[in-house]
């Protein structure tokens, strides 16, 4: 069924956009100076802080400390549309970061890299190509 065969209720319950994403972190301070160095603007909380929020466009990444949660963080990955993909691997590098590979095109259409914050979160960083 495409967007337009959709009934008024099923449209009206059709997700557009992702609003926040929240990761779990052993160690919120190392994950603030992670993002915060990155460019992620903090809106509330900080690196002693129980939650932590970043604004990434329209939406919010969040930070939550792990807890009593076991086994790694390695459950996906966020992918955060940026303006140069190429700058912002090259200021990941110069603060020491270790991204998985350089940028690279992608079949799919877009320009891409990964990296993993502190707690193993695997994050791409794309733009779209064309």
């Amino acid at each position: 069924m495409t967007e337009s065969e959709l009934t008024p209720e099923a449209e009206a319950a059709t997700i557009r956009s992702i609003s926040a994403v929240t990761l779990f972190t052993a160690d919120m301070a190392a994950a603030v100076e992670f993002y915060r160095s990155l460019g992620f603007t903090l809106l509330y909380g900080g690196p002693g802080a129980d939650f932590t929020s970043f604004s990434v466009g329209d939406g919010y990444l969040n930070l939550m400390p792990a807890g009593a949660r076991e086994g790694g963080a390695s459950w996906g990955r966020v992918i955060f549309y940026v303006d140069d993909v190429d700058a912002l691997f090259r200021r990941a590098t110069e603060l020491g970061f270790r991204p998985e590979a350089e940028p690279r095109d992608a079949p799919w259409g877009e320009r891409y890299f990964h990296l993993l914050d502190p707690d193993g979160h695997e994050l791409s960083f794309a733009v779209p190509l064309a």
